[in-house]
């Protein structure tokens, strides 16, 4: 009689272990999508939300070193800020500045497109580097790496360009994919500063004359505050290319150039974001008035209960958001929940008419004025890593409150009524994009 071979008790040779080539196809997709999964709903900055009360004004001493905690509570003096709408007035003023730079010149943006505007930027840094200028291009992967071609990178490196993307798009790091740079930084010779909310493309070209050409607003800055932009743009670029800024060409004197008290506002991954503290302190401290412009609106409950707890104490609140022409429809749709409370809460919502309104600025009481890259949404709060400055002056709060009321005037009033009216669809889509609200 035959003796029976023993079971083997190796898991090679368990039954369940073999698997068709098709199931494990379909298992090791199971398994990158629950990762992806994991990597956009999950890995993110940690966030409050902030239910403060009005105990103090934008005018008290306490205000800017509390609104600016998370950041740098002490403002910086001595600085020149001007303010440039559309890209008829900054794309010239960047590439003249770019043009008579000596030394260095340090550009990063999110988006830098192969279209005529690019194309600009792309000969200017590429002349720089020909006669000499140390030129370092930090570009976003998701903003830029799909819009930009590789014969305009290798034209940049060939001339002596230092290129970098951040967070490139090709990498088994999937959860840096989701985690942008959305920082707009231009600085010449460390003496001079641009920043705001723009992309470099056609689309920001020409003035805000129609649906093909964005609304935008970008600063001019010198002063002390231009160190504070080339600390910023220093701290992605080591990260991405692995060298560091020194010199009197990066870190030159930087004399008093205006009168204007300002500071940087900068977010990190894996930290606490300073701006929905200072958004929220902002609004519980204003008295008189709180301004806002910014194109992808999708409020937390701490910001509705903030800024309709302001209206119940006279203080006159505006949105101005996009209407019509919105790049980001599904943005909007997220962001619209809210309407409806607010609205109730006496805030007034106003669309913009002419084209995309693309400003991210708030000014507060026509003192505290802020302009960068956040949005108000959960992306800029909790994922990506931001860039805005504030500026604490009354002159130039009017110059700011100005700009709103110019907007404002080219805008429509989105009511109540018009919440209540809104089409089954924009309802149906409002509940469809809840879930995806951290991400839009």
């Amino acid at each position: 009689m035959a003796k029976k071979r023993p079971r083997s008790s190796h898991w090679l040779h368990q039954q369940w272990w073999r698997f068709a080539l098709a199931e494990w196809i379909g298992l090791s997709l199971g398994f990158l999508v629950i990762v992806l999964i994991f990597c956009l709903f999950f890995i993110r900055r940690h966030t409050l939300e902030y239910h403060l009360e009005h105990t103090y004004s934008v005018r008290d001493p306490e205000f800017f070193g509390s609104a600016l905690a998370l950041s740098d509570p002490v403002p910086i003096g001595g600085n020149k800020i001007e303010l440039m709408a559309n890209g008829d007035e900054f794309f010239p003023a960047m590439l003249k500045a770019i043009g008579s730079a000596k030394r260095t010149v340090n550009f990063a943006t999110y988006i830098l497109h192969s279209d005529e505007i690019g194309r600009q930027f792309r000969d200017a840094f590429c002349e720089r580097a020909r006669a000499g200028v140390e030129v370092r291009v930090l570009l976003d992967g998701i903003g830029s790496g799909w819009s930009l071609d590789n014969s305009d990178v290798r034209m940049m490196q060939e001339a002596g360009c230092k290129f970098a993307y951040y967070h490139p798009t090709l990498s088994l790091r999937i959860d840096r994919t989701n985690r942008r740079s959305h920082r707009r930084i231009l600085v010449v010779d460390g003496k001079v500063a641009f920043t705001g909310s723009a992309g470099f493309s056609k689309k920001w070209g020409g003035h805000a004359q129609d649906k093909y050409h964005w609304r935008d607003t970008q600063v001019r800055i010198e002063g002390p505050l231009v160190g504070k932009l080339q600390w910023a743009f220093e701290e992605h670029w080591i990260k991405t290319f692995g060298e560091t800024l020194s010199g009197a060409g990066q870190f030159p004197p930087l004399p008093d150039a205006g009168d204007l008290k300002a500071q940087l506002i900068a977010s990190h991954s894996f930290s606490m974001a300073p701006t929905p503290l200072l958004q929220a302190t902002a609004f519980a401290a204003a008295e008189k008035r709180i301004w806002i412009t910014n194109p992808y609106c999708t409020p937390t409950d701490d910001h509705v209960e903030l800024l309709v707890k302001a209206v119940k104490r006279g203080v006159d609140v505006r949105l101005l958001l996009p209407g019509v022409n919105n790049d980001q429809p599904l943005t909007k749709s997220a962001g619209r929940a809210a309407y409806g409370r607010m609205l109730e809460g006496g805030v007034k919502i106003f669309e913009y008419q002419m084209t995309m309104i693309h400003t991210k600025s708030m000014v507060v009481d026509g003192l505290f004025s802020m302009f960068g890259s956040s949005n108000l949404d959960s992306r800029s709060s909790e994922i990506n890593e931001e860039l805005d400055i504030v500026v604490y002056d009354e002159k130039f709060g009017r110059e700011a409150e100005a700009v709103f009321e110019k907007d404002l005037r080219d805008s429509r009033e989105y009511t109540l009524e018009d919440f209540k009216k809104r089409s089954w669809w924009e309802r149906t889509s409002e509940w469809l994009m809840l879930p995806f609200r951290s991400q839009l």
